[in-house]
């Protein structure tokens, strides 16, 4: 009897690992794999682009790259296919933070009065930014877009083109902007206001193809954009919000083309 507790004393004690808890990446670790993030989005846009350049007919030269790249068939799968490519990338970043997928992006719905404000506060930017278009003697819409839109109608692929810019352009943006860039530099020096400002930048130096004014009116929506990831904290309103902005400028430069 004593030779068998002796034995159960001198036995070692099971070593019991504990995880390490969930963090969130602040400023630097945002910045890093805010790039990486990005660069997924770039490459998974610019295979579509170098796929219809490459099986072009013809010679291919600038001009031809050009009139491809600008076409509204090309677009339109360009911003669909950054959609998985920025997908897989946030999945990667977050999965290595430890922390929930749709809890670090905020994936959860808000209340109703949050869509509410979230769409009389768009509509009233909105109408703001085209009254001092009008007075400035300026198109309301940008170039850009009456031009991709003929082309898209010209290959039958205006459907296509709705759905690349009111889904998957609102859902890769917004999950990289407002919701992983937001909540690393929120929880920094930066705080709130100063990652909504500095998101806000990032956002609208995705969008090259505009003029500075336009460039305005983009770092505007997101700093509405950003107040409202603050507000109801949840990205799926943003999502919501930028969606509901690209299918108004969608019906807007139809309208204004058939005029």
């Amino acid at each position: 009897m004593d030779s068998l507790d002796s034995a159960s004393s001198a036995a070692p004690t099971p070593v019991i690992r504990t995880q390490r808890p969930p963090r969130i990446w602040k400023f630097w670790g945002t910045v890093l794999w805010g790039l990486f993030i990005f660069a997924a989005m770039f490459a998974g846009q610019i295979a579509v682009v170098a796929w219809f350049v490459l099986w072009r007919e013809g010679p291919i030269d600038l001009a031809a790259a050009i009139h491809v790249v600008g076409g509204g068939l090309t677009i339109s799968l360009s911003v669909i296919m950054g959609l998985p490519a920025v997908l897989a990338a946030l999945w990667i970043a977050i999965r290595s933070s430890r922390t929930p997928f749709a809890d670090y992006l905020a994936l959860r719905w808000t209340s109703r009065t949050n869509f509410l404000i979230g769409v009389v506060a768009l509509f009233v930017l909105i109408m703001g930014w085209d009254m001092l278009s009008r007075a400035a003697g300026r198109e309301v819409t940008p170039g850009f877009m009456g031009e991709v839109l003929q082309s898209a109608r010209a290959d039958g692929s205006l459907w296509l083109l709705v759905i690349a810019f009111c889904v998957a352009a609102p859902v890769s943006e917004e999950f990289f902007a407002r919701g992983f860039l937001y909540r690393g530099w929120s929880e920094t020096f930066l705080g709130p206001a100063g990652a909504i400002v500095l998101s806000s930048l990032v956002w609208t130096a995705l969008h090259l193809q505009y003029d500075w004014f336009f460039f305005g009116e983009v770092f505007s929506i997101g700093l509405l954009l950003g107040y409202l990831r603050y507000r109801g904290n949840s990205t799926w309103l943003t999502v919501f919000v930028h969606g509901l902005n690209n299918l108004a400028a969608v019906i807007q430069s139809i309208w204004l083309a058939g005029q």
